[in-house]
């Protein structure tokens, strides 16, 4: 594998395995604050995140060895509102910032396992944002999320705050295989 690429993965996992203890540490701060159905959905976004990373771990399976891994990441325990905030700002650098670079180097390198991760990682990651702004609008206005079902793909880290999808959108896998939150 090209090591712009493998630096790139390394990158990428290191900042999925972040977001992953992230998402945890905001779930229990928001069930603390009395908002117990974000606390789901950061839960599913953590596990999600936890798929992006083990997607691109396995991209890399020929790589061995220690590396410097550097990743950014949103940092602070503010309330759910601004964890909320910190999640949409996170998801939206990866997804107009870092995955596309990523993927346009991946893809000048010819290098398809990388592209297929990360193509996955970014189409999730958008859907991610958007579900943190429907639960952020809802806990602004003082009220827990209204969704009855959460429910995450584990094959790409697909979220729905419906469960109406018969397959899952980005990666097509059977609704049966969803995890529900």
């Amino acid at each position: 594998m090209n090591a712009m690429t493998q630096d790139n993965l390394r990158s990428a996992f290191g900042g999925e395995s972040q977001a992953h203890m992230r998402y945890r540490i905001w779930a229990e701060k928001a069930q603390k604050d009395g908002f117990p159905t974000v606390g789901r959905l950061f839960m599913a976004t953590s596990d999600a995140e936890q798929v992006h990373a083990t997607l691109h771990f396995k991209a890399l399976k020929d790589i061995h060895g220690g590396f410097p891994v550097l990743s950014g990441g949103e940092f602070g325990l503010g309330t759910t509102s601004e964890n909320l905030a910190g999640g949409i700002a996170g998801e939206m650098h990866e997804v107009t910032q870092m995955y596309p670079a990523y993927i346009s180097v991946a893809e000048m390198q010819g290098e398809k396992a990388a592209v297929q991760a990360m193509r996955y990682a970014v189409a999730a990651e958008q859907v991610h944002a958007d579900c943190y702004q429907v639960a952020k609008d809802f806990v602004d206005s003082g009220k827990d999320l209204e969704a009855n079902v959460i429910e995450m793909c584990p094959i790409c880290g697909f979220i729905t705050l419906t469960g109406e999808e018969d397959t899952c959108p980005i990666c097509q896998a059977k609704k049966s295989v969803f995890v529900a939150y």
